[in-house]
């Protein structure tokens, strides 16, 4: 059983130095990371009216250890007299800056008492929560006790225990928190790494809702919610593991890698075989080994970051970068449309009725029933779209100096505009209606390359690259610019909701001329149309990515509706799930306002069109009459 330790007031002249240098830094407002002599480390990334501690010795529980140090203010050391020591000088220089202080204890009991070998079922674990006798104190532990209880349980739920230390002499209010070790088996030791990362998770926010009562409790501080508390400073491991992660994103452009090199001989081919059989398409060659890219992905180690926000979405972009890594390996092969559907998930029924009925209300009198055309005028070639992007990029950078885009015009992209990292490139047979310029570039640009700069800025470039899962919301923000700036035609939305059927179909089985018919004969598109969905649709041997479009807007849709902010997806790449975890990391300071919003909003008709969101609409609202 490892000690638990009941500060005392001590003689400062048994003060280390390295204590000294730290109450230095504080006064100076200056952050403190030192590593202890003994193995523990002192962390104080700002003066803040409490510390978390951990008592580390011959077991020194792992977990616990982990949750203390995931705090912005921590004491680790196996020593409790160094621990005295220490929190006595610290906490009385705290103390008189917000009128109190409070130390939290992190440690793990020594076996899981409630877990017996024949159990029928996975019973409760045990936490118990030992506070000071002051009222702060007590407050504190209730809501701890409130927190762990709320915590939704996939595996064992917790039974907290409350407890007041009587006759403990402390100078300072003091709660210490005890749980089973759950995380681990009774008899081998093997360890559940889903169960470790959950139950770290969930201690430690129920941790932070135990600071944010007592700092509500002495009035110390003025918060606005209970992660507030949490850090406000990057440490060196993170950074580390960004770059790292970084790294290998940027050894390959998914998107160009599946998208065919030979669109415009493509469709000759599939008109010429009176569109029966599917076209050969070509692709460029991979300019990257896959294997040695996903040995490198996974010795990125994650087990230093200190943070379990952060610890997950680093997990959740390797997972992420893991099967894109797969779907080029697997490219122009059955298994790509697998891997492919493990990445983008399958299209939901609910979003395929949602499509079908926009494909049977939303008329754009552009097709007869026999998918013959009639002839559009398109004044926009890929040179005018050119230069009205230089203008809107020029604009964007006057408002910020850091949104370094370039634009290219290429021959070996099929017709429209594709953003690769920094760069927006135009495929050279690009036209279309002049109308139609605007919306595109507030797509392309005021969307997928602002993210891209403003994610920069963020000091972490997981937040350019992009969060895992990010593409959905990305593409329906992209979508609602386009609204907001009067660019939504009934034949945009039908070629939204078209990509939707069409990725159906294909995950259903069907093969790339049946798709084609299907949007041709029974939806009345375009052959060109048509085939240009079906193009992006079977890319590299069939790719489910196209459904996200409507997907994103109608999550999109949905936030608005609940009065969602639109400010968190503008500060870079993130997807729906991770709106709160933005909000959070703003709450702590790790994330900055965005560096340049978008122009689209200042738009005259942005405002109204806005409002109307907000009260609620349906794709189908958006067209413009």
């Amino acid at each position: 059983m490892k000690r638990s330790v009941a500060p005392a007031s001590t003689n400062t002249a048994d003060t280390p130095d390295w204590v000294a240098e730290a109450l230095a830094s504080i006064n100076a407002g200056k952050a403190v990371r030192k590593d202890l002599p003994d193995g523990g480390r002192l962390h104080i990334d700002r003066a803040l009216p409490f510390l978390c501690l951990h008592i580390s010795g011959e077991d020194e529980g792992p977990v616990a250890r982990e949750i203390a140090q995931a705090n912005a203010s921590y004491l680790i050391t196996p020593e409790a007299d160094i621990a005295i020591s220490v929190i006595d000088a610290i906490g009385t220089l705290l103390k008189r800056r917000f009128g109190a202080f409070m130390v939290l204890e992190m440690g793990e009991l020594a076996r899981d008492e409630l877990l017996t070998d024949d159990a029928p079922y996975l019973p409760p674990f045990k936490i118990e929560v030992t506070a000071s006798p002051d009222a702060p104190a007590r407050i504190a532990a209730k809501a701890f006790a409130n927190a762990a209880e709320a915590t939704e349980a996939k595996f064992r739920t917790p039974r907290v225990e409350l407890r007041e230390a009587d006759g403990m002499d402390m100078p300072f209010p003091y709660l210490r928190v005890r749980f089973a070790p759950i995380y681990r088996q009774q008899e081998s030791g093997n360890i559940y790494p889903q169960l470790r990362e959950r139950l770290i998770a969930s201690i430690f926010d129920a941790g932070l809702q135990a600071l944010a009562a007592f700092v509500g409790a002495t009035k110390s501080m003025n918060i606005s919610t209970h992660r507030a508390l949490g850090r406000k400073a990057f440490i060196d491991a993170v950074v580390r593991t960004d770059r790292s992660i970084d790294e290998v994103a940027s050894t390959f452009d998914f998107l160009l890698a599946v998208t065919p090199i030979n669109a415009d001989a493509a469709w000759s081919e599939f008109a010429a075989g009176d569109y029966r059989r599917a076209p050969r398409f070509l692709y460029r060659p991979l300019t990257l080994q896959v294997e040695a890219a996903k040995k490198k992905l996974f010795s990125i180690s994650f087990d230093h970051l200190e943070d379990p926000v952060l610890y997950q979405l680093y997990r959740e972009k390797q997972q992420e970068l893991d099967l894109q890594l797969s779907l080029l390996s697997a490219r122009e092969t059955a298994k790509f449309i697998e891997f492919g559907r493990a990445l983008y998930g399958p299209v939901e029924p609910e979003l395929l009725g949602v499509a079908r009925d926009i494909l049977a209300r939303a008329g754009d009198g552009n097709a007869s029933a026999g998918g013959q055309a009639r002839v559009t005028e398109r004044h926009a070639d890929c040179y005018f779209v050119e230069q009205q992007a230089r203008a809107m990029i020029a604009e964007y950078r006057r408002r910020y100096a850091g949104f370094d885009a370039s634009v290219e015009v290429r021959d070996d992209l099929p017709s429209g505009l594709l953003v690769s990292g920094s760069r927006l490139i135009i495929a050279r047979s690009t036209a279309m209606e002049a109308e139609r310029v605007e919306p595109i570039l507030s797509h392309e640009i005021g969307v997928h390359l602002l993210t891209y700069f403003n994610g920069s800025a963020q000091g972490l470039r997981l937040f350019r690259s992009g969060l895992a899962g990010y593409e959905g919301m990305q593409e329906g923000l992209a979508v609602f610019a386009e609204f907001l700036t009067s660019g939504m035609s009934g034949e945009r939305l039908r070629l939204i909701a078209a990509r939707v059927v069409a990725c159906a179909a294909m995950l259903d089985g069907a093969s790339l001329p049946e798709t084609y018919r299907l949007l041709v004969e029974d939806h009345g598109f375009l052959r060109a149309d048509a085939f240009n969905v079906v193009l992006r649709v079977y890319r590299g041997g069939a790719l489910a990515k196209d459904a996200i479009y409507l997907r994103g807007l109608l999550q999109l849709l949905t936030h608005l509706a609940a009065d969602g902010a639109l400010e968190p997806f503008w500060m870079g790449k993130i997807a729906a799930s991770h709106f709160g975890v933005m909000q959070e990391l703003s709450a702590r300071g790790l994330l900055g306002v965005p560096a340049v919003h978008p122009i689209f909003l200042d738009y005259p008709e942005a405002p109204s069109r806005l409002s109307r969101a907000r009260a609620g609409m349906s794709p189908l609202d958006m067209v413009e009459p």
